[in-house]
């Protein structure tokens, strides 16, 4: 499985920034998502996209603002940020075989290497 994240740079506040996650060797069905991490933190799981009715899970902190697809015909999972702030600045990863338990969000499968979003106030 091998993934490839891009599309990470700088927002200002209010502003819009879409990443993509290229995956290959893994089935876009079973679960996909997205995490961020900040330093000194752990990563957070933001947004998931599960199973063929394309069930999307999201993360408070990003609930409205962030919209999670996938583009099957490419193998390609997006992240749509909108209304971005400050406290969105960070390293996001994509991630595979992802599942929300007891309402977070968490892979049990392979990790992209990080895009850093930054996002200025």
């Amino acid at each position: 499985v091998q993934l490839q994240a891009s599309g990470g740079g700088l927002a200002q506040t209010g502003g819009s920034l879409t990443l993509s996650c290229a995956v290959s060797g893994f089935d876009l069905d079973l679960g996909v998502g997205w995490f961020r991490q900040t330093p000194g933190k752990g990563r957070e799981g933001i947004s998931a996209i599960i199973s063929t009715d394309d069930n999307t899970f999201y993360a408070d902190s990003v609930k409205g603002r962030f919209t999670i697809s996938r583009d099957k015909a490419n193998n390609m999972v997006l992240l749509q940020m909108n209304d971005m702030k400050p406290e969105d600045t960070a390293v996001y990863y994509c991630a595979t075989d992802v599942r929300v338990v007891a309402d977070l969000i968490i892979s049990f499968g392979s990790w992209g290497q990080g895009t850093q979003v930054t996002v200025s106030s």
